[in-house]
């Protein structure tokens, strides 16, 4: 039986009359395949990961498994239609800490149509996606089996200024509630969640380095997700902290050319984790101005915790010299690399 997926963090949400991915219990995940060229170059692109060989073995991991497409009654209602069968990355996991984060400061492709580029400008520039080279498209955040998930709206979450991305990516791996009057966040899980041999860094750079050869594809709006259990990291257990690449409706081919603009927002995201993990005193900072309440707007109007989005009055903004994009040209991925 095919029912909505609990932890999703982005993207069109299935609903009365809302079209959206539904998942089963057999671990798939089942994804409306939108009926443009977009639908077709998602499919196009995982059909082509298993038999590329240009795609090694220890990346191929970072990709959901493909199964193939079906027709599935949609959730809004309006009949059969063919989605995209893949991975349920939530599964085996109950109470997923989730960020989904769209990597590049560019999210439109140079083939795109005009109306959609001004289309994509809009969003980019709202958000902190050029200036830091990507942005957190949405995220939950697992703080008690009584207080359950931190889950700010959609539109928030992807409007956050570069300081409040700093503060929740320090928040995502911090043991001290969001609705704590202590409104400093403790890392405490960054070492397990971030740091060591197996954490998101690593794989972060495993990423990249591959990523500094590979000109095989461009990837234009694609995103990673970041999962862990915090409730395991509580007890002194393995989180199971990894990511995955998700999102491929619009990937080009790279034409033997490097992909600046993924890669760029890469190193951003990499340098701005790498920071939490050599300088751990820095999560205990003291929050002064309070953030735009437009921002902090909760899924359900409620406004989320305003005290726990504010601005650091002495945190330290990343060199703009290195981080900045302009709306054409990606920052330069050298200043950005760790």
């Amino acid at each position: 039986m095919l029912k909505v997926p609990q932890h999703q963090v982005a993207g069109h949400e299935a609903g009365i009359g809302k079209l959206g991915p539904l998942v089963d219990e057999s671990g798939r995940f089942y994804k409306p395949l939108q009926g443009d060229e977009r639908g077709a170059n998602e499919v196009a692109f995982y059909s082509s990961l298993s038999t590329n060989s240009g795609i090694p073995e220890h990346i191929q991991r970072f990709f959901p498994t493909f199964y193939g497409t079906q027709l599935v009654e949609a959730s809004d209602g309006s009949g059969s239609l063919p989605h995209l069968v893949l991975e349920d990355l939530a599964l085996g996991h109950v109470n997923p800490s989730i960020m989904d984060i769209k990597i590049g400061s560019r999210t439109w492709a140079p083939e795109a149509s005009e109306k959609y580029i001004q289309k994509c400008l809009k969003k980019d520039r709202e958000s902190s996606s050029l200036s830091l080279g990507f942005r957190i498209s949405g995220l939950q955040i697992y703080r008690s089996k009584e207080l359950g998930f931190w889950k700010p709206g959609k539109k928030a979450a992807q409007k956050l200024s570069t300081e409040e991305v700093k503060l929740v990516l320090r928040r995502f791996v911090s043991s001290n509630t969001l609705n704590d009057l202590d409104l400093r966040p403790d890392c405490a899980f960054a070492s397990t969640v971030y740091g060591g041999s197996t954490g998101i860094l690593s794989q972060l750079l495993e990423l990249k380095a591959w990523f500094e050869d590979q000109t095989i594809f461009h990837l234009y709006s694609c995103s990673i997700l970041v999962i862990f259990e915090k409730e395991l990291a509580l007890k002194g257990k393995n989180p199971g902290a990894h990511i995955k690449l998700i999102d491929f409706a619009h990937v080009y081919e790279g034409r033997g050319v490097i992909d600046h603009n993924f890669l760029g927002g890469l190193c951003s995201l990499i340098k701005f984790i790498s920071d939490i993990l050599t300088a751990p005193s820095d999560c205990r900072i003291d929050i002064s101005a309070k953030a735009d309440q437009k921002n902090l707007t909760a899924d359900n109007g409620v406004v989320a915790d305003q005290k726990n989005l504010t601005t650091s009055k002495n945190g330290v903004v990343a060199d703009q010299k290195n981080l900045t994009a302009s709306d054409n040209v990606v920052a330069d991925h050298k200043n950005l690399t760790v």
